[in-house]
């Protein structure tokens, strides 16, 4: 590969005049163009592309940038579709995305808008008992916002559940008393839902296994229980207590005072 040395611009000014450094003193004009500027500052420009797809990239201005931001667009897909490196498009996109991080905070503390009207709980508060009570973690959260075409907000909430990731969209209208959401699909409608109590798959009743107007059901008869265990025992009457044993030996029988003034023994007969 030979190597050319700048000797300066032709009359015009659109071409570099080259020349090579062997003994030939060969001369070369070189046509500025965007992919020459883009080669001067560094950025990855395949060389197969055409000179519309410079222009399409050329097209891409500081301004739109920062609109198809505002519109959701990511800094690493909005560089990846312009084949620009992301620092390029990070610098005009950072003012935009603090602009939708705002937008985002501002939302969760508006009211959603239920059936009968907006509820009393904040998003944030409603989003936050609804996980818990299916045992989620409210703090693993993220919020987004972007704007659509019509100039309102678009508020995406993303959480995970085990190995699923999950998102739910929101649209947000800035008002007084924080404003008011308005479920988007139905994981949003899901979770403002003041009845996400409930069970999310309700388990149908259980039918009866047997028909007991059927002919041919076969009844099971239970064993036969022991007495002793089908009835109370009844309780057993207490033992009477034995009777008291006379001493050998008798107390003699005292004679009445009758007895004594007459001279009657003891045994009935007189002396």
């Amino acid at each position: 590969m030979r190597e050319l040395r700048v000797v300066g611009l032709n009359v015009d000014g659109r071409r570099i005049i080259c020349e090579s450094d062997d003994s030939a003193k060969d001369m070369f004009s070189l046509r500025v163009d965007d992919r020459l500027r883009a080669a001067m500052r560094g950025d990855k420009v395949a060389s197969n592309q055409t000179d519309s797809d410079v222009e399409v990239q050329n097209v891409l201005r500081p301004k739109e940038i920062q609109a198809k931001i505002r519109a959701g667009a990511s800094v690493e897909q909005l560089a990846e579709a312009a084949g620009v490196p992301v620092e390029r498009v990070e610098r005009f996109a950072h003012p935009v995305l603090l602009e939708r991080a705002r937008a985002a905070e501002l939302a969760t503390a508006a009211h959603p808008v239920l059936a009968d009207g907006p509820a009393v709980l904040t998003l944030l508060e409603t989003v936050t008992q609804a996980l818990v009570a299916r045992g989620l973690d409210p703090e693993s959260i993220a919020w987004d916002a972007w704007r659509n075409e019509d100039s309102r907000w678009t508020v995406q909430l993303a959480w995970k559940a085990g190995r699923s990731d999950n998102v739910a969209h929101f649209r947000y209208s800035p008002g007084a008393h924080g404003g008011t959401v308005a479920a988007s699909d139905d994981a949003a409608r899901q979770l403002i839902n003041p009845d996400f109590g409930r069970p999310l798959r309700p388990v149908a009743a259980v039918p009866h296994l047997f028909d007991h107007h059927d002919t041919h059901e076969v009844q099971e008869t239970p064993a036969a229980v022991p007495d002793q265990y089908s009835r109370p025992a009844e309780p057993e009457p207490a033992p009477t207590p034995p009777a008291p044993k006379r001493s050998r030996k008798a107390r003699p029988a005292v004679p009445a005072w009758e007895d004594v003034l007459l001279g009657v023994r003891s045994s009935g007969t007189q002396p």
